[in-house]
């Protein structure tokens, strides 16, 4: 049968997804400095709803508060209070009023937590962020009871989210925030059951599945974020990528969603590293100009039968049905040209042949500048700057419901970086 943009997904839980197209998850720093969700985020995500995606993938919702990947995340760490539990059913109404669904990313920054949040982050053991920017500090590793606290957590998250209306949810296990950190040999030194083999590296993420579907039960849909590798010399590679989806099948998961790289790696983003990229035992194909990660998706497509959800790069219609026809996804993630243009999901089920690709014409220094990107740490915040500019249009969606294409990459930068600092100020003095 015949596959398209239009066709709907049976999902092995039994839910149904409505087409193929994902809003995938992106920072909002919309939350209250204490990480309750707002009218600002309700108003984004209606905005989303409406734009046609069968699928929206809410941010980083964090599960402990000084673990967040950015200041204004939402922050689910206990047993809600009535407050918490009207927002979070408020912004679930917002953002499924298209009838479609909505879904949780559920996370922990980890060692990728900045210090301004926290000077000494909690990971899988105490290897450094290695960039630049001194933005991150040494991070301390999680004793077992700390990890049995954290695997709770996911799992309150997660059914506290069902409660209040959200249609799926998804840990998330890629982009080296904690789980990613666990399952990477090159971070995770540990010597004890999570740390070693990959059977033990996965042990993190596999007992966080487990809990999560206990709590949200066998009717709802639990997805994984993984990276096909993290593109990183001694890191989590396609090989071991290969093997936790074999097991996330086995685990029941709903769907896995096929990422890569880290902070030192930003793969995803189209972002150079601070390393040489380290190769991957996987065939390349035309698609992959153009889609990061489909080859990896078709090669594990070949080995299991779980659904997955390739994100990163597609602009095209006929990369997006070439993906799907060859069988490589079953969902494709759109993230940053949702940022500018919120109806593309209708516009490609109507039709349309090519989406913007805003990033090509974002840069923090003019040309004649470019030399100064030989610095390490001139390198890093230009390449974080032009992210910051999606930032910003998701921050004037929220507040205003608008989009500013004519925002210059330097004052996008300043606006979210001030942004930052006053959220924590807020909320230290709280």
């Amino acid at each position: 049968m015949s596959v398209s943009l239009a066709s709907r997904l049976d999902l092995p839980c039994g839910a149904i997804l409505p087409n193929r197209l994902s809003k995938a998850a992106m920072t909002e720093g919309l939350a209250t400095p204490d990480g309750r969700p707002t009218p600002e985020l309700e108003r984004l995500y209606g905005i989303w709803s409406d734009g046609g995606a069968g699928m929206l993938l809410s941010g980083n919702i964090i599960v402990d508060k000084d673990h967040l990947e950015r200041p204004g995340n939402v922050v689910i760490e206990a047993e809600p209070d009535a407050d918490m539990r009207e927002r979070l059913a408020s912004w679930a109404r917002a953002a499924t009023r298209n009838g479609n669904h909505f879904w949780a990313q559920i996370s922990h920054g980890g060692r990728q937590t900045q210090k301004l949040v926290n000077p000494q982050p909690k990971s899988s053991s105490d290897v450094q962020l290695a960039l630049p920017s001194g933005q991150f500090g040494q991070p301390v590793p999680l004793t077992r009871e700390e990890i049995a606290d954290l695997v709770n957590r996911w799992a309150i998250a997660a059914r506290a989210c069902k409660d209040a209306g959200f249609t799926g949810v998804q840990v998330h296990g890629a982009h080296g925030y904690l789980v990613s950190q666990f399952l990477s040999p090159r971070v995770n030194l540990r010597a004890d059951d999570y740390g070693g083999s990959l059977e033990n590296r996965a042990r993190f993420l596999l007992e966080i599945v487990a809990a999560v579907r206990e709590a949200v039960g066998p009717d709802f849909p639990v997805s994984v974020k993984l990276n096909s590798a993290d593109f990183q010399k001694g890191g989590f590679d396609f090989g071991d990528s290969l093997q936790v989806v074999k097991w996330l099948e086995a685990a029941g998961v709903d769907l896995i969603e096929i990422s890569g790289g880290t902070y030192e790696q930003p793969k995803l983003l189209g972002v150079a590293g601070q390393e040489d990229e380290a190769p991957q035992n996987v065939a390349p194909s035309t698609a992959a100009r153009e889609a990061y990660f489909v080859d990896f998706a078709k090669a594990m497509q070949a080995e299991v039968s779980v659904p997955l959800m390739v994100t990163g790069g597609f602009r095209s219609r006929a990369a997006m049905e070439q993906a799907l026809e060859s069988g490589a996804a079953d969902v494709i993630g759109l993230g940053r040209p949702l940022c500018v243009d919120t109806d593309a999901p209708n516009d490609l089920l109507a039709g349309a042949a090519d989406l913007a690709r805003y990033e090509n014409d974002l840069d923090l220094l003019p040309g004649w500048l470019g030399f100064l990107k030989r610095f390490g740490v001139v390198k890093a915040i230009s390449g974080f700057a032009g992210i910051y500019w999606f930032y910003q249009q998701i921050w004037l969606l929220g507040h205003e419901g608008r989009v500013d294409r004519d925002l210059s990459v330097m004052k996008a930068f300043r606006t979210v970086d001030a942004r930052n600092k006053r959220i924590m100020q807020e909320r230290r003095a709280a």
